[in-house]
Formats: structure tokens, C-alpha cells, sequence
């Protein structure tokens, strides 16, 4: 194959050129993921224990034949897909970068780069604080009365509902950053509809936070509205330094 297609470097490629660029960047993004989904796969028993950390002293059950094999390769396809997003999108920005014009790639790279990073502290943020906070009222509430015994596929798809959504509400800057630079919602806008904004905030924090303890709920409302305060702040000085 010629190093153009390889490097994506000609802008004036023909469609044919840009499928075979295309259908490149996908194989090596395949290969990526097939490389660490069996490395995942190896180490599966690690990623288990990382899993299992947060729920303290809460014993784990295989209610049907072949959940925990089933659960193990579902453990390491997500966790798959969380480690090689990042060098996924690098072939996703490497296939744009040509057709952008440099004011365009001025942001569009940045954004791409800022909503990985931000998708992965979302995801830091659930596990290293959400997670055990969520976890904990819900292991104590009732332990007096009902031994705390779980399922572990339960427990994954618990865990793994946090995480998304978690890291997905992380993006809310970017989703503002993509609106504002196309004109759709000015900052200021966004400035006046801060009461929205709690409002919005309250009931996402109540969906991604399946306790009802009022401690996790604030502290995942606050955040986001730090999230949605920082997008505008961002914006805001984009469009300055662009006039």
C-alpha cells in the first residue's frame, strides 16, 4: 500500500484512496483492540479483584452454570474497549487531520484529546469516589436484617452502568464547546438557563447514582454543574480570542 494512504497526508485524494485510508485505520484500531482484549483476557483475574474492591466484604455467588466465565470475557471486552478508545480515536483524528483546514484542526484535535481525558477522569471519578460511596449505603442499609450476598454479573452490570454514564456526563463541556463554535448556543445563553442547568443536573445525578443517599446525589449534581460552569468558561474564551 503507498505510504500516502499510510500517512494520510495528500489532500487531494480520491474517494476510492479515501475508503482504502479508511478501511487502514479501522484494521489497525481492530488489531489494537484484539491485542488488548487478549491481554485482558490473560490478566482477567486482576481486573476481577480491581472490580471487587470497592464492595468490602460482600461475598460474591455464581447463580448459574458459567455466569463467572461469561461475566470474565465481558469484563475484559469493556475493559478492552475503555484502554484502546484512546489509541482508536488517534487513528480516527490521524483520517480527519488532512481535511481540516488550520483553523478548524486548532480545535477539533484539543477536543478530541480534552474528551478522552475527560472521559477517563469521569471514570476515575466513579471508581475512586462514586463507587465506594454508592456501595457503602447500600451495603449498610439493612445489613442488620439481610446478609449482603451478590450476584457478580449483577454486580459488573452495576459497576459498568456507573462507569458509562458517569464518563459520558463527563463530556458535557465538549457538548458545549461543539455547540457554541457553530453558532448553535452562545455562552451567554448558557449563563442565563443556569437555573435549568441545576435543575438538569439534579435529575442526572439522580439517574446515574442508583442509591438515594442525598451525599452522593449532591456531590454528582455538583460536579456537573462544575463541568457545565467550565464549558462556558472555555467558550468563552475561545470566541474572545477568536475576535
Amino acid at each position: 500500500m503507498n505510504n500516502k494512504y499510510h500517512n494520510s497526508t495528500d489532500s487531494n485524494m480520491s474517494i476510492l484512496e479515501h475508503l482504502i485510508e479508511l478501511r487502514y485505520r479501522v484494521f489497525i484500531s481492530l488489531i489494537i483492540f484484539s491485542g488488548v482484549t487478549i491481554i485482558c483476557l490473560i490478566y482477567n483475574k486482576a481486573l476481577t479483584y480491581i472490580l471487587q474492591k470497592p464492595a468490602l466484604g460482600i461475598k460474591f455467588l455464581q447463580l448459574a452454570p458459567g455466569e463467572y466465565l461469561f461475566v470474565s470475557v465481558k469484563v475484559a471486552v469493556y475493559s478492552a474497549i475503555i484502554i484502546s478508545s484512546p489509541f482508536s480515536l488517534s487513528q480516527i483524528i490521524l483520517f480527519i487531520l488532512p481535511g481540516l483546514t488550520k483553523e478548524e484542526s486548532r480545535y477539533v484535535i484539543p477536543m478530541i484529546i480534552g474528551s478522552v481525558i475527560l472521559f477517563f477522569s469521569g471514570i476515575l471519578f466513579s471508581y475512586q469516589i462514586l463507587i465506594p460511596i454508592t456501595l457503602n449505603f447500600l451495603i449498610q442499609y439493612g445489613s442488620d436484617i439481610i446478609e449482603p450476598i451478590w450476584s457478580f454479573e449483577e454486580y459488573f452490570n452495576f459497576i459498568l452502568l456507573i462507569v458509562f454514564s458517569t464518563g459520558i456526563s463527563f463530556q458535557i463541556p465538549v457538548l458545549q464547546l461543539i455547540l457554541g463554535l457553530n453558532n448553535i448556543i452562545k455562552w451567554q445563553k448558557m449563563l442565563r438557563y443556569w437555573k435549568y442547568a441545576i435543575f438538569i443536573a439534579t435529575i442526572l445525578s439522580a439517574v446515574i447514582t442508583p442509591s438515594t443517599d442525598p451525599i452522593t446525589q449532591l456531590l454528582m449534581t455538583f460536579i456537573i454543574l462544575l463541568l457545565y460552569f467550565s464549558g462556558i468558561i472555555a467558550l468563552k474564551f475561545i470566541k474572545t480570542e477568536k475576535t
